[in-house]
C-alpha cells in the first residue's frame, strides 16, 4: 500500500493516474438499497454490509486504485436516532473501513493467487468524512449555510472522533469530502496538525466546494 503514496511523494508530476472508485451510493442504489434517511448509504453498514462489501469488491476488480468508505453521512448521533447506543455507533462507523479492507485484501489475493501480473499496486481505503452539513441532512454540505450556527471549535469537535474512529481502524487516507466553507476546512486542517492525528501519521485530502476564496 506505500508504494502509491511513495510514488506520489518521490515525483508527484510524473506519477501514473489514480483511479478512485465510482459514487459508492449511486451504485448501492443501483443494486436496489433504499438510502432514504439522514444517515444515506451509513445506514447499510447495519442493514446490508454485505452489499457494501459486494459493491468495493466489484470497483476493485473494475480496476479502481482507491476505495471510498461508506461513513460520508455516518455519526454517532445519526445512529442513535436509529436507537443504538454509542459503542454500536462507534464499531459501525469503524465497520466501514473494515469492509472496504476486507474488499481489498479479498480482492488482492485473488488477484494474486491468479497469476495477474502487470505492475498493479495495492489499491488504498479511503475513510469517507463528509461535511459537517451532510449531517443536517439538509443540502448545507453543498452550500454551507450552516456557517452561521456553529464556530471553528464546534466544528473540530464534531469531526474529531469520528476521524479518530476511522484513522485508528486502520484507513489508509481520510477523506474529507463537500467541504463547502473555509471556516470547516480551517476546522478539519488544524485537527490534522493535533497530536493525536499527527501520532497516527494518517495522509488526508479535503475536498472542496467553496462559492469563492472567501466563503
Amino acid at each position: 500500500m506505500a508504494e502509491l503514496f511513495a510514488e506520489l511523494r518521490k515525483n508527484p508530476s510524473n506519477s501514473r493516474t489514480i483511479i478512485l472508485d465510482g459514487g459508492l451510493g449511486s451504485e448501492l442504489e443501483r443494486q436496489g438499497a433504499d438510502l432514504s434517511g439522514k444517515l444515506w448509504s451509513a445506514r447499510l453498514l447495519r442493514d446490508e454490509p454485505d452489499l457494501i462489501y459486494r459493491t468495493h469488491k466489484a470497483y476493485f476488480v473494475a480496476g479502481a486504485d482507491v476505495a471510498t468508505t461508506a461513513s460520508y453521512q455516518a455519526t454517532v448521533k445519526g445512529f442513535e436516532e436509529l436507537g443504538l447506543d454509542k459503542p454500536m455507533a462507534e464499531d459501525l462507523i469503524r465497520s466501514s473501513v473494515r469492509l472496504a479492507k476486507k474488499a481489498r485484501d479479498d480482492f488482492w489475493n485473488e488477484h494474486q493467487l491468479g497469476g495477474v501480473g502487470g505492475e498493479r499496486q495495492q489499491p488504498l481505503v479511503a475513510a469517507s468524512i463528509g461535511s459537517y452539513g451532510a449531517s443536517l441532512a439538509d443540502g448545507s454540505e453543498f452550500n454551507g449555510n450552516f456557517r452561521s450556527t456553529i464556530t471553528l471549535e464546534g466544528l473540530k469537535d464534531f469531526h474529531r472522533s469520528r476521524m479518530l474512529l476511522l484513522a485508528r481502524e486502520g484507513a489508509d487516507i481520510l477523506a474529507c469530502e463537500t467541504i463547502p466553507c473555509v471556516l470547516e476546512a480551517t476546522a478539519i486542517a488544524e485537527l490534522l496538525e493535533e497530536p493525536e492525528f499527527q501520532a497516527l501519521g494518517v495522509p488526508a485530502w479535503v475536498a472542496v466546494s467553496f462559492k469563492d476564496g472567501a466563503y
